[in-house]
């Protein structure tokens, strides 16, 4: 679904929302309305842009196979690993994908070092897309990680934890080690914070149908939010759509119950992958 990455609110997807690009945040009227003409301009004004998110979204979601929604006795997605719950599936988004190769990449992590996709063969990937300066879900979604990562145990050491930067103004090592280290990814051996070149990045949000929209450096992000799981022979496999809640003053969040939920689930995935 896409998501901003920002400092001012933005509404919440709801959980029934249709999985597709990172995250869709449906941003609200404005409540001050100049009369009942202006305010009937401003409401066709969001349809019809609304109408052209949901169309491009519709044109460039890239081969995801659409989950079965559970209704009355909860119908389960094809495909996925036995080990997970219907419902946390739902709770996911979770979904199968066509196996084919995940297109490589190769980019530079927080730690000043240079990865590549295909050097990973032999453990599960669990890849997200991020912005070191986002408040909004990239916190959360990290969040999830760690707790993946402590709920792996010992088959912690077959999985690792990629995020792609989607900051073309931020490009820098020392943003992703800032973030990796506000968030307390640092401290898990296999997490990536992946950055390089504008041009390099764009390539990857391409490959893996990221949309971002960055017009400018003090403009918010709004990118894609997805998570695609990689089994160690390099096939993709499957992918997930991370949701967030906000507060009333617009701050993101998720609840403890689905927060650790989510981890549980990232962890059940990518240990029946590895």
């Amino acid at each position: 679904m896409l998501r901003p990455c920002q400092d001012v609110a933005m509404s919440a997807r709801t959980p029934t929302d249709t999985p597709g690009a990172d995250r869709i945040d449906s941003n609200s009227i404005p409540a001050q309305r100049r009369g009942a003409s202006r305010a009937l301009l401003v409401i066709l004004t969001a349809s019809v842009a609304m109408a052209g998110t949901f169309a491009y979204l519709a044109a460039s979601t890239r081969h995801v196979v659409q989950q079965q929604r559970p209704s009355g006795s909860q119908l389960r997605v094809t495909g996925i690993p036995a080990s997970v719950p219907t419902q946390l599936a739902y709770l996911m988004g979770l979904s199968t994908l066509p196996t084919k190769a995940a297109p490589n990449f190769t980019l530079t992590d927080q730690n000043g070092r240079t990865l590549s996709l295909a050097s990973l063969r032999g453990r599960a990937v669990v890849l997200e897309f991020m912005d070191p300066n986002c408040v909004d879900v990239c916190p959360i979604v990290s969040q999830e990680f760690v707790d993946a990562y402590h709920d792996l145990g010992r088959a912690a050491s077959r999985v690792v934890f990629l995020a792609v930067n989607v900051n073309p103004f931020h490009l820098d090592v020392a943003s992703m080690a800032a973030y990796s280290k506000a968030h307390h990814l640092d401290a898990l051996p296999s997490w990536h914070f992946l950055t390089g070149p504008a041009s390099s990045l764009h390539r990857v949000w391409r490959d893996y149908n990221v949309a971002v929209n960055a017009p400018n450096a003090t403009a918010d992000v709004v990118h894609t939010s997805v998570a695609y799981f990689i089994d160690p022979s390099g096939q993709e496999r499957y992918v997930a759509f991370p949701m967030i809640d906000h507060t009333a003053t617009g701050a993101a969040y998720l609840p403890a119950g689905p927060l650790a939920q989510w981890g549980v689930g990232i962890a059940t995935v990518a240990k029946a992958l590895s």
